[in-house]
């Protein structure tokens, strides 16, 4: 794989596209911008990967229709207001946001998607979006200022701005991944409220990009975890303009190998993001199991003990409870022989101390205070061997803290 270079610029990195902001006051407690347009001056090529949840938004079921023809422009997206569970009117609200955003744009309504995020079962407010749409088609910038006026526009509980943009060189073309994603709770994706937007310049089509998608998607966002609830809204979507001039990027190929892997480095990227920002949290875990039966089983295991409260909590505390680890591991489902599980806790970030405290499935005798020490850093790792089989699997997650649940208790206010 060639060299991934990072770049500022976000989703306005790439060539030929705009991204913008603005305050309409679809919250009326918030003055914050919460109104976002990213648009291509050329027709993309699309793909999208959104929320398993039976309970789909408004915006997903919109999206997914007009994702399925492979061809988008925009994706018009709003904070504070969720418009899920809201019946046929919130599906009428988001088509209607879909044709406001076209109508202003010059393009077809079926080339717009659409997303929102916040409060669940509360009816959108269409007509303060249809009165600033003119102010946010005027909001576009092909610069970094307009990348960062949408990924304000979209943010709600968040407190870190999770963006990125990578370049890599295909066929001596550089070609250019950018992203952004808001989300802080309601983290557990199984495609987190969640949402990822990313463009690229690069030439290729709606098949090899869905296909290159769902693999940076498997092993990035779907390895995320904050609180165990895989929300409503959640959506990736990508477009793709072809403004590199590079060749059209074949399945299977070297110029394939490239961009997949950029994209998946991208994503990792923005998932660890993600993680790190949730709601109340103090510490990112990361949570790398390895000697399971194959990929699918360690993920597994790892994604049950980074969402477990108790380990969650034990990590906020700075409680080296080991056991916590195994009793995770041995709920989650796939088989594993705990005589043979070891467990390590280490401090991530370049402090590189680490201290075994399980081997065969027992206690080792450690030192409580060097155990303390990692665990109250910001970043601590979880590395778990499972067994002798080869699958290897990382996960996300963070601590669990009394701020998570104050900011959940009152999130209507």
């Amino acid at each position: 794989m060639g060299e991934i270079k990072k770049i500022p610029g976000g989703v306005c990195a790439p060539k030929g596209f705009k991204a913008g902001g603005v305050a309409c006051g679809i919250k009326a407690s918030s003055k914050k911008r919460d109104l976002a347009l990213i648009y291509s001056e050329k027709p993309c090529a699309a793909a999208a990967v959104f929320t398993t949840n039976k309970v789909k938004a408004a915006s997903v079921l919109v999206s997914a229709e007009h994702v399925a023809g492979g061809i988008l422009r925009a994706v018009i997206a709003n904070s504070g207001n969720a418009n899920a569970c809201t019946g046929e009117a919130g599906l009428a609200a988001a088509r209607k946001m879909a044709s406001l955003a076209a109508d202003r744009l010059g393009i077809d309504s079926s080339q717009v998607a659409v997303a929102s995020t916040g409060v669940i079962g509360v009816p959108l407010p269409i007509d303060v979006i249809e009165r600033n749409i003119g102010a946010l088609a005027d909001s576009l910038r092909a610069d970094e200022a307009g990348h960062a006026a949408a990924l304000e526009a979209i943010m709600t509980t968040d407190t870190r701005k999770k963006e990125g943009a990578v370049e890599i060189e295909i066929e001596g073309k550089s070609v250019r991944i950018g992203g952004m994603v808001k989300g802080a709770g309601m983290i557990h994706p199984n495609m987190a409220t969640m949402l990822c937007f990313i463009t690229t310049d690069a030439t290729i089509s709606p098949r090899v990009l869905d296909s290159c998608l769902r693999q940076a998607v498997r092993r990035s966002f779907n390895r995320v975890t904050v609180d165990g609830d895989t929300s409503t809204n959640d959506s990736v979507i990508i477009m793709a303009n072809g403004e590199a001039g590079n060749s059209p990027i074949a399945a299977g190929s070297a110029s394939c190998e490239i961009f997949a892997g950029a994209l998946e480095a991208l994503c990792v990227d923005l998932a660890r993001a993600t993680a790190r920002d949730g709601e109340g949290a103090t510490k990112l875990v990361t949570v790398t199991v390895c000697g399971a039966a194959d990929e699918d089983a360690a993920a597994t295991l790892a994604k049950a003990v980074a969402s477990s409260s108790l380990v969650k909590a034990a990590c906020f505390g700075a409680d080296a409870n080991w056991g916590r680890v195994l009793c995770a591991m041995g709920y989650a489902g796939p088989d594993f022989n705990p005589g043979e599980v070891d467990v390590v806790f280490a401090s991530a970030g370049g402090a590189g101390e680490e201290v075994q405290v399980c081997a065969a499935g027992a206690s080792l005798p450690f030192s409580e205070e060097d155990a303390k020490r990692i665990l109250k850093r910001d970043e601590i790792e979880i590395r778990v061997k499972a067994g002798k089989g080869p699958g290897k699997a990382t996960v996300w997650g963070c601590d669990l803290t009394y701020d998570y649940v104050k900011i959940n208790g009152d999130y209507r206010s």
